[in-house]
Parts: structure tokens; C-alpha cells; sequence
């Protein structure tokens, strides 16, 4: 047979991140490639008291249908603690839950974009969400990162030059991969040149919420009086991914065509998992519980850039993020970065993702690869920053 795939998903490749992830099947494999949560960050034990007691009292709330938008309870929940936080205008705005911030991005594509209109991203950018967008065959454009956040001139040019330019992605916190965070200064600038082009923005934050050390900034959300800026969230990062619990905070009209697009997805987020989120916001500490997590992730990357200080030629740099899980390792010009990653997954037994993977063509180059610090135990983190430095000095001297 011959199969004859639809234009959304016949140039669509599997994730370079899920190949590498393949080696990971090796038990001997020092893993520093994925993207999870550090499983010791869970509320194993609350979420068991919630779940316990909901199956109990209330079995049929949590296992029959429910509606398109959300638990309400949830809802609510979600909206007063973003409105804290500037992110919810309840005269402007409405709130949906989705199946992670991976489905609120989609979503959120799905509803704004037609095809061959421009979306314009940072490059390098989640490959979760580029694989989204390229499913509905928009004009992708990647906009280089200082350390601040996208290059505004850069931005600006790509608005101007644009076919059709609809949407601006962004993840300003503690970027997937970069580990970059946008300073506030390109915050207000990447607003004012979205309205000055009329478009929107699509604000990604699944990270803002594990800052370990310097200041909060306000979001580009709480900055929207015009209401061009959609926003989403997940507890994916903060309680526990397998959830699959996120949101969209958005312009009320944008709300209700992401509501009908999302009966058409999966009629509703699991409702079992929205009562569980709804019990830990009301009934436990969750302010404690960040903090708690905040400090995990404080120890894991100040080990990993410790022991990449320590063991990493002095040729390679590295961004030192203040949140998130994620740092960025960029080798020497004229370097061959896939060689020294193919190298130490075959070879040594350590795998980092490709810079390629975050790439809006993988065929680009880069010198750059991502590495994790929130999954791996800190045994793996120190041997493998060992390995990689011996590699690294062995490559690049």
C-alpha cells in the first residue's frame, strides 16, 4: 500500500529529542537529554490523600464526562492565582484548561493562523511547538536570541518583511532551550512592536514559576490593554507532568473558538487530574511547595555549572540561567557539534540533545546542545559533566 499523507503532517520528522531519548533505554546511559521534572519534586503523597479521598466520596465527578472549558472549580482557582500575577482580566479574558501548555499552544495556532500566514519565533525554539505550528503549514521565522531575549531589531525586521505576519511566540521565562530568560526592557519592546504591526503574541510560561534566584518579571501578559496576547501555563513543571494539566488565558473571543477547537480535539482535559490540581490549590500549600521545588532546582544547576566550570574546555560557554531547567552549551566556531554528540552518547555513554532539535530547519547549523539538570540524579550530573569534559578537551583542547 502507499500511503498518501496529508500536507499538514508529510514533512513532519519525529522529535530529535525522543531518537536521542531511544539511548536512554540503555541503563548505562547518563542521561542529561531530557526535559522532566526531578521526580523527587513531586507531592507524591498529597496527590495519593487527594486521590484517595476523591475515588471515596465523589468516584463519579472524576470519572464521568465534563465540560470543554474546565473543571470550574479550576478555573477559578487558576484565575485568581494568575490574576495576581497580572495574567487574567476578568472583563477582558477567559480561561480554558488544556491538556498541558503543549495542547494550549496548538490550540492556540489552530484558531489564529491560516495557512501560509507567518508565525515568528525565537531561534532556537521548543520543538514541541514548532512541530505544532509546521502541522498547519505556516511560514516559519526564527529570530536570533541575545542574552536578553529576540534581537528587537531582528524582530522588527521579520514583522516588516513578512508574509502575512500574524503571530509572535515567545517563551520569556527561562527559554526551552536556551535556558534564557527576556529581560523586561524587551518585554515592553516585543509588546509595542506587536501592536505597532497588529499582531499577537502567544506567551509560553510553563517555567516562570521555578525562578531560583534573581527577581521576578512582570509577564508580557499583565502588559496587554489591547488584547493581543495569549497566554499559557501548565502545572506540568510545578506538580507533575503525567497530569497533562495547562491553560490558556486569552481575549475572551479567542477563548470561545479555542473551546469549540478543543471539543473537536478531545472534548476535555482529564477530569480526574483538574479535581487533583484543584485540591492542591485549595487545600495545601503550594507557595511552600514552590519553594521547596525552587531549591532542588537551585542545587542541581549550581552542581551542573560547578562541574561544567570544572571539567569543560574553557572553549565551550554556557548560559547560566536563574530558573528552569534547561542550559545551553555552544563549542568553539568551526566545530562539528553533532560529531561531539553522536560521540558521547555512542561512545561514552552521555546524552545531550542536538542544538539542530530547536532549529525551525534542522538542516541549519549550530555549535550549540542542551543540556538538563533537573532529571538526572546528582551522581549522574557530576559523571557525566566528567565525561563530557574529558570529550570536550579531547575535541577542542
Amino acid at each position: 500500500m502507499n500511503y498518501e499523507f496529508s500536507d499538514k503532517v508529510t514533512g513532519l520528522q519525529p522529535s530529535a529529542i525522543r531518537e536521542i531519548l531511544k539511548f536512554t533505554a540503555d541503563p548505562e546511559v547518563i542521561s542529561l537529554a531530557a526535559g522532566n521534572p526531578a521526580p523527587e519534586a513531586f507531592p507524591v503523597n498529597a496527590i495519593k490523600e487527594i486521590t484517595s479521598k476523591l475515588l471515596e466520596t465523589n468516584p463519579v465527578a472524576a470519572l464521568q464526562y465534563s465540560i470543554t472549558e474546565g473543571y470550574t472549580p479550576l478555573r477559578e482557582s487558576v484565575k485568581k492565582r494568575i490574576s495576581a500575577q497580572g495574567c487574567f482580566d476578568p472583563d477582558a479574558d477567559e480561561l480554558i484548561i488544556t491538556s498541558g501548555a503543549q495542547q494550549a499552544n496548538e490550540l492556540s495556532c489552530k484558531v489564529m493562523l491560516n495557512e501560509g500566514d507567518t508565525l515568528i519565533c525565537e531561534a532556537p525554539s521548543f520543538i514541541g511547538s514548532l512541530n505544532a505550528f509546521k502541522s498547519y503549514n505556516v511560514d516559519l521565522v526564527g529570530v536570533e536570541m541575545d542574552e536578553d531575549g529576540m534581537n528587537l531589531e531582528k524582530l522588527e525586521a521579520a514583522l516588516k518583511n513578512a508574509k502575512k505576519p500574524k503571530l509572535i511566540y515567545t517563551i520569556p521565562n527561562f527559554q526551552n532551550p536556551t535556558g534564557l530568560c527576556t529581560s523586561l526592557e524587551k518585554r515592553k519592546a516585543i509588546y509595542a512592536l506587536a501592536k505597532k504591526y497588529g499582531v499577537m503574541i502567544l506567551e509560553d510560561n510553563p517555567y516562570g514559576d521555578i525562578r531560583f534566584a534573581g527577581e521576578d518579571i512582570p509577564s508580557i501578559k499583565s502588559m496587554d490593554k489591547d488584547g493581543i496576547v495569549i497566554y499559557s501555563g501548565t502545572f506540568s513543571k510545578t506538580l507533575a507532568p503525567g497530569l497533562r494539566v495547562g491553560f490558556v488565558s486569552a481575549p475572551k473571543p479567542v477563548i470561545q473558538k479555542i473551546v469549540v477547537c478543543k471539543q473537536v480535539s478531545d472534548v476535555h482535559t482529564n477530569i480526574m487530574a483538574q479535581i487533583i490540581c484543584d485540591e492542591y490549590l485549595r487545600n495545601y500549600d503550594m507557595d511552600a511547595h514552590l519553594k521547596e521545588i525552587r531549591g532542588i532546582y537551585r542545587h542541581k544547576c549550581g552542581l551542573m555549572l560547578s562541574e561544567i566550570d570544572k571539567n569543560f574546555s574553557k572553549k565551550i560557554t554556557v548560559t547560566r540561567p536563574e530558573g528552569g531547567l534547561f542550559i545551553w552549551a555552544t563549542l568553539p566556531d568551526g566545530c562539528d557539534m553533532m560529531s561531539f554528540c553522536k560521540t558521547a552518547v555512542e561512545k561514552y555513554k552521555v546524552a545531550v540533545v542536538p542544538g539542530t532539535a530547536f532549529l525551525i530547519n534542522e538542516s541549519d547549523k549550530t555549535n550549540s546542545f542542551r543540556l538538563n539538570f533537573s532529571t538526572p540524579t546528582d551522581e549522574q550530573l557530576v559523571t557525566g559533566c566528567e565525561i563530557l569534559g574529558k570529550l570536550s578537551k579531547e575535541m577542542f583542547g
